[in-house]
């Protein structure tokens, strides 16, 4: 080669194979290289036996969804930009005009505004239903619903489902014919329970048909990464889910998968801690007369304790570090805010599974279609516990309490 430049882009040598360490290489690619047109002919972009495209799948992505197929009890795993991309993928995949998809009225609300919009321009309807209430599920599942979504815990009320009947009942709708559902399985992040195995030990597996994981949360640990995974078991709804990721374009970028990849291992011992600090602050509060309810799935009287027992158990690490208050009704929005702000080790912010605590007011009842009988009336707040010290985060929440409702 003549030119330097031609020869630093098509330099000969190759780094010796067998290095190992800790932490994975990173690849980075939209190009992918083939040793001929006869293999390139040959790949496959519906499997892991070769590369075709940065889009579809490196080592690196490859590396990351096999794992966290592993940590959610699944066998396949499509890494999307968000959860609500992963969400999105399953409503694309699964619906198509004239069918029906039931969302539990305690969902993640994104999910909720998704069917309101775009979905239901496309022809797709949708129906509320009450996530406490089995009945109300069966009631409402007809002959056009396609996809049932589940979620526990529900998110900002922290309602934990009947998830064994809840399934069951997917199961044997429509005469036996079944429909699917799908879990929202962001708050137990694959180790609070196992979704695709939630009777282990039974003659027939029991779990759901796909799981959503916004990995921004637990497994990315950081607070500085969006991303998504959508989980399944079985091969033939994954190439469903795989066909419309790929006709979507949905990828992730090669850093942001390294960031996962360099969290997972401390995922557990993360989970635990926050659990163990959300526990104790809501335990805390329970004794707070400015408060006139704890929703905690872990706290025995907080609605659907017993179903949350029944699943995860009541070991430390079964139960994320969410925990949400309602307000006595006394106290007024505007003082509800004014404690909001007073916060000061608590952060007004968004999304949750990071090192720093959070805090966010919400309008329940712009919300959900009716206000809950289980859930008093107030004012409610939903508290992330981050990774400070406990100590810390209550004498946090006392000032608050102190400076604005004083």
């Amino acid at each position: 080669m003549s030119d330097k430049t031609t020869g630093l882009i098509h330099h000969p040598y190759v780094p010796p194979a067998g290095f190992a360490a800790p932490q994975p290489g990173v690849y980075k690619a939209s190009t992918v290289i083939f040793p001929s047109v006869a293999d390139m002919r040959s790949r496959e972009w519906k499997d892991k036996t070769g590369y075709t495209y940065g889009l579809h799948g490196t080592p690196t992505t490859y590396l990351l969804e096999e794992r966290l197929a592993t940590l959610e009890g699944g066998a396949q795993c499509l890494l999307v930009p968000s959860g609500l991309a992963a969400i999105a993928n399953v409503g694309l995949s699964l619906l198509k005009s004239g069918d029906e998809v039931l969302i539990p009225a305690n969902a993640y609300g994104p999910n909720k505004a998704l069917a309101e919009g775009e979905l239901k321009d496309w022809g797709v309807r949708y129906q509320l239903y009450d996530p406490m209430d089995g009945q109300d599920l069966a009631r409402r599942i007809g002959p056009k619903t396609r996809l049932v979504w589940l979620e526990a815990a529900g998110s900002v009320t922290l309602e934990f489902p009947d998830l064994v009947a809840q399934v069951r009942i997917c199961r044997n709708a429509n005469g036996g014919a079944g429909v699917l559902c799908a879990l929202d399985n962001t708050w137990g992040a694959g180790l609070a329970f196992n979704a695709f195995d939630l009777v282990p030990g039974a003659a027939q597996r029991l779990g759901v048909d796909l799981t959503i994981h916004a990995l921004t949360k637990y497994p990315s640990g950081g607070g500085d990464v969006l991303m998504g995974a959508v989980v399944t078991r079985d091969e033939g709804l994954h190439l469903r889910l795989k066909r419309t990721h790929m006709h979507l374009g949905l990828g992730v970028g090669a850093n942001d998968v390294e960031a996962v990849l360099r969290s997972l291992p401390s995922l557990s011992l993360r989970y635990a801690a926050h659990d163990r600090t959300a526990r104790a602050l809501a335990r805390w509060c329970q004794t707070r007369p400015e408060f006139a309810q704890v929703l905690h799935p872990a706290l025995p009287g907080s609605p659907g304790h017993e179903h949350w027992r029944a699943v995860c158990g009541e070991e430390e690490g079964r139960a994320a570090g969410l925990f949400s208050v309602i307000f006595d009704a006394r106290y007024s929005q505007a003082q509800v805010d004014a404690f909001c702000d007073a916060l000061r080790l608590f952060k007004l912010g968004y999304s949750w599974g990071g090192p720093m605590s959070l805090v966010v007011p919400y309008d329940l009842a712009g919300m959900r279609p009716t206000w809950p009988a289980h859930l008093a009336r107030g004012s409610l707040v939903r508290f992330s516990a981050g990774l400070e010290a406990v100590q810390d985060l209550q004498a946090d929440l006392a000032q608050a309490l102190a400076a604005a409702l004083a």
